[in-house]
């Protein structure tokens, strides 16, 4: 040190933020939806992806995974399925194909590589750090997706040291796991796909069955998605349903995509030698324990799948499609265990892997706003962010609609909250708190 100089401390120095007016946070399907409509109303934008366009679809699913819904509901805004296999269902390498197409054609300035790390509230907007400098914006949009962290029991700590224990993000192939018997925790559509892909593959399973949604791949001829849309049921809002809070948490239909069209129930798991047992419910030692609802919750889906057939049925007399289509049938009932099992001893080496197909919930850790729920979820109303003016989500289950979490429920619901957005830009309310203005109405 030089005599007399006056030495200040170091403080490295700090990019000013960047300024734009709408930030939108994941470029997946949801993200470049939000990011279409937005070029469209001439909003300035930018998306903020961790990682890669499609990073989720990359890196956090299984080898052989399919879309549940057929190609030609592969529909993004303005962009229809136009391939050659319209009744197919794309795998991860044709997804991710179709988004970074979609991507390189959206117009909208996307930001790869570029991890949020916490969003804060501004008087007038939001402040978004990332690990590459810090922006200014008025709105942001929350289009991460739902399926970030595995829900896993809290017993999975307990199991004994020679159990592998993982989840489907971790899950990629049969061959990763050790030689020996399955036990896949869930009934929902991860749970008896990977059921059923590690039963091929040669090794036990045994299915631990909860509530879970039953429903056929093909009715009378045709996909259940096209009677499911024909009959306006994925159109269904969320301000039309009584207990949204329990339809935004029902177990995904058991349904698989693949080359040939199937069935992938209990009923088709069991045939091929799956054994099913009821829902976990506990860990005593070495000794896992089952509970005795099986057949009730086999029972209640079967009556809601009856349920839903007759609907449908009632749809197609009433709309001139009846004859037209093959004559209605029903699945058999689930045919359940002549004694069911209710415990396992781990000790037995019978099980040697347990894999949590137990659901999935968001990572908002990065969220510095008093905007969640007990369970760490959005407090939301149809993607509206209550108490959060400007911070809307997309891509929910059941956000808007029952179609809002699938890649053709995107355009609809970034095109209302687009419209709401502007409005709120605009300086404009809506006429009821947290519901989108008519587009005829809506600012141009």
């Amino acid at each position: 040190m030089i005599p007399g100089r006056l030495y200040l401390p170091y403080r490295p120095l700090q990019r000013p933020a960047r300024a734009v007016t709408v930030l939108v946070i994941g470029a997946g399907h949801a993200g470049l939806a939000m990011g279409h409509h937005l070029t469209r109303r001439g909003i300035d934008h930018a998306i903020l992806e961790r990682g890669e366009v499609a990073h989720a679809w990359r890196h956090e699913r299984w080898d052989s995974l399919r879309l549940l819904t057929p190609n030609w509901q592969c529909r993004l805004p303005g962009q229809p399925y136009t391939g050659p296999d319209p009744e197919g269902f794309m795998g991860m390498p044709e997804l991710i194909a179709l988004l970074e197409g979609y991507a390189r054609q959206l117009g909208s300035p996307i930001h790869t590589g570029t991890r949020v790390t916490a969003v804060r509230a501004l008087d007038d907007g939001y402040r978004v750090e990332t690990d590459r400098g810090a922006w200014r914006c008025r709105a942001v949009v929350i289009a991460t997706g739902a399926t970030q962290l595995p829900v896993v029991p809290t017993l999975a700590a307990a199991l004994p040291p020679w159990i592998e224990s993982l989840t489907p993000l971790a899950y990629r192939h049969p061959a990763q796991l050790p030689p020996g018997g399955v036990l896949v925790v869930g009934a929902a559509a991860t749970g008896v796909q990977l059921a059923d892909e590690l039963q091929r593959s040669g090794r036990p399973v045994t299915l631990a069955v909860g509530e879970h949604l039953r429903l056929p791949r093909r009715y009378r001829g045709r996909d259940i998605q096209w009677w499911l849309e024909r009959a306006g049921l994925l159109d269904q809002r969320f301000d039309e349903v009584e207990e949204i809070a329990r339809a935004r948490r029902a177990p995904s239909p058991q349904l698989v995509g693949g080359p040939s069209p199937r069935d992938l129930d209990l009923n088709a798991l069991s045939e091929r030698g799956v054994r099913l047992v009821g829902r976990l419910a506990g860990l005593s030692g070495t000794r896992l324990q089952f509970a005795g609802s099986l057949a009730m919750h086999c029972a209640a889906a079967d009556l809601k799948l009856t349920r839903l057939l007759d609907n449908l049925d009632a749809w197609a007399l009433a709309h001139g499609c009846h004859e037209a289509l093959p004559a209605p049938e029903r699945p058999a009932p689930t045919r359940l265990p002549t004694r069911p099992c209710l415990g396992l001893d781990l000790a037995a080496g019978e099980i040697r892997t347990v894999v949590w197909a137990t659901g999935f919930r968001p990572d908002l850790s990065w969220l510095r706003l008093p905007v969640l729920d007990a369970r760490g979820r959005l407090r939301h109303h149809g993607g509206v962010i209550e108490g959060a003016p400007g911070l809307y989500a997309m891509g929910l289950p059941f956000m808007r609609r029952r179609k809002s979490g699938a890649i053709h429920g995107a355009d609809d619901d970034a095109r209302e909250l687009s419209d709401h957005l502007v409005a709120w830009l605009a300086g404009q309310t809506s006429r009821r708190p947290g519901r989108c203005p008519d587009r005829a109405n809506a600012p141009a």
